[in-house]
């Protein structure tokens, strides 16, 4: 509705108002026949073919809908990675490289979990795009040992993830590592003689450490307190309720596995069988052994050393950040992927698609400014981030001109610094 305030439908050859059916829907349709084929030259362009230093980075996240989907297969309850309660989703997969250029995506239903697209999609990946031998970096709780154990015998795929802190204290049981192991300046390596193949990262982030440090003490402070008021709770009531009540506090916070606590009869009520009191304690132990791991993180993987070194490895796995910044650009920041508005599933598949190859411009606009960011210095006195340069590029118009009875175009000139910008864009165009 606003086509006459925009060059846009112009720029595509479209004369006067345009059309949502023929010059919106169809296209998307006629888009999304050829997702395959674009994704393809798109690997082509960005990925090396047969080299275990090729980088897959792989992530999913979800994305909800409000309003009803009956005409999808895809929408439904789920994960909902953004916190939104209460209404329906779909589950997106991202394929990034090393530096975050997409190059593919995928919609999963929306009650679909992470673990289980990995194999599919590693097969996928190989089968269609011709990789042989690379490396997928996905997050903890993607590659579980499941996933991993399916792939054990593929001598040309290696993995890089980190370990969640089940398996980290697993390591530490078994005297694989030790926690003096960790350091917050070094990255000290470790294996099991068991399976010598498997390297193991540790490192040690110390601001990681305070803020989870904090974290704990806060949530154990709002336990203790969520318990006092169910122990000064007046009326009286039998064992089982008074155990609901507690349960429901410790699951809320998530601190049952640090409080101990039990229920036994008041001094003066001695006898009367519904009549009882909370006692709780903090185990001290256990809140100082968790306390040693925070900070801590494990990067796992089965590439030879001779292959990459150990600092490359874990940046390989940090790597993971900048699929992390596709998802926050694609779905909020800049794109707004977010609210769908289609009801069918080849139209919200195309929709993603769609905002992924936005991505896509975005990600090239981004290196282009690359020379404009380092100029701009830093600290309070920077202004040039990427946003800005957009805003500053927005005052180029195409004004229809009218004097007596004539009629024409007649465009803005960009300023300097929106000159310097256009040539910057015209390098990667």
């Amino acid at each position: 509705n606003m086509w006459e305030n925009t060059c846009l439908w112009e720029l595509c050859g479209v004369e006067g108002r345009p059309q949502v059916q023929k010059h919106c829907y169809a296209a998307m349709d006629e888009l999304l026949k050829r997702k395959k084929s674009i994704q393809q030259k798109m690997a082509d362009k960005h990925l090396q073919k047969n080299d275990a230093e090729t980088i897959i980075l792989y992530d999913i996240t979800s994305t909800y809908f409000e309003g009803e989907y009956e005409e999808s297969e895809l929408v439904a309850y789920g994960y909902n990675r953004d916190r939104k309660r209460g209404t329906k989703q779909v589950v997106i997969g991202l394929i990034c490289t090393s530096e975050g250029c997409p190059i593919g995506v995928e919609v999963f239903k929306g009650n679909t979990k992470d673990d289980s697209t990995v194999v599919d999609k590693i097969n996928e990946i190989r089968a269609v795009y011709g990789i042989k031998k690379c490396t997928f970096v996905e997050d903890r709780g993607m590659l579980t040992a499941k996933n991993l154990e399916h792939f054990k015998d593929d001598a040309d795929l290696f993995t890089i993830t980190a370990l969640t802190h089940g398996n980290m204290k697993e390591l530490l049981e078994n005297k694989t590592i030790q926690l003096e192991l960790f350091d917050e300046k070094n990255i000290v390596e470790a294996t099991d003689l068991e399976t010598p193949e498997i390297r193991y990262c540790l490192c040690k982030n110390p601001d990681s450490a305070k803020k989870e440090t904090a974290t704990r003490k806060r949530l154990l402070e709002l336990s203790e307190s969520g318990l006092q008021e169910v122990a000064s709770y007046k009326r009286k009531c039998t064992v089982e309720v008074l155990g609901a009540r507690v349960g429901r506090v410790l699951q809320k916070y998530k601190m049952g596995k640090f409080i101990r606590w039990h229920v036994e009869a008041s001094a003066e009520d001695e006898g009367k069988s519904n009549s009882h009191k909370l006692v709780w304690t903090l185990d001290i132990d256990k809140i100082s052994r968790e306390q040693k791991l925070d900070g801590c993180y494990i990067i796992r993987t089965n590439l030879p050393s001779k292959t990459m070194a150990t600092k490359a490895v874990v940046d390989s796995y940090k790597a993971l950040g900048n699929i992390e910044r596709a998802f926050r650009n694609i779905k909020t920041v800049t794109l707004e992927m977010r609210p769908i508005h289609h009801k069918t599933d080849n139209r919200i598949e195309a929709h993603i698609f769609i905002c992924m190859l936005a991505y896509y411009v975005q990600w090239h606009m981004h290196k282009a400014f690359a020379p404009i960011y380092e100029e701009d210095g830093s600290g309070a006195s920077r202004c040039d981030t990427f946003r800005n340069l957009i805003e500053d590029l927005k005052s180029i118009r195409s004004n229809t001109m009218r004097v007596n009875k004539m009629e024409y175009e007649l465009p803005t000139l960009p300023s300097k610094k929106q000159q310097k910008i256009i040539e910057h864009l015209e390098q990667v165009a």
